[in-house]
């Protein structure tokens, strides 16, 4: 299930419906609230030293870019099942490689689709689109930032359970 466009993001199914639920969350009663809480706050009175007030705007302004990434995430992602467990590094696997010497181990897809236990890796990064392809036993070198090659061995590659 490689995609090649570069805006595409995969998700599982399981994955899409928890982000379209906080998608609808926010834009319906997240949305409703927020502008309660403005309101409440405005009645208050000097707007110029309104602590309350100025703190609503500023998480109305964090939801309404919240929803602009979500909208922007779930217009371009690609939903269906996970990768098949056949140790190639596609988007959607939990891979084990040795980068330059340490094991790692990374979700090669979107921060949207993992737990915070997993560092991700975009398969749009100098690591992920060195390893896209590859299968275990397989070893590539990558550009890092600052301008070395890194060498990288897969160890493993499973498709990511959520």
């Amino acid at each position: 299930m490689t995609e090649t466009s570069t805006n595409v993001t995969w998700l599982t199914q399981e994955a899409y419906d928890r982000l379209k639920g906080e998608l609808d969350h926010l834009t319906g009663p997240g949305r409703t609230e927020i502008a309660k809480r403005i309101e409440a706050a405005r009645d208050e009175g000097d707007l110029r030293e309104n602590g309350g007030y100025h703190a609503a705007k500023e998480e109305q302004g964090k939801q309404e870019a919240r929803i602009r990434q979500l909208m922007a995430l779930l217009e371009h992602a690609k939903v269906g099942e996970r990768p098949a467990d056949d140790g190639i590094v596609e988007q959607g696997m939990v891979v084990t490689a040795d980068v330059g010497g340490d094991e790692m181990r990374f979700l090669l897809g979107s921060r949207e689709v993992s737990d915070d236990s997993l560092d991700v890796y975009s398969e749009k990064s100098p690591l992920g689109s060195a390893i896209s392809g590859l299968k275990i036993g397989d070893s590539t070198s990558f550009e890092a930032p600052n301008g070395k090659q890194v060498p990288v061995k897969i160890l493993d590659a499973k498709p990511y359970t959520g």
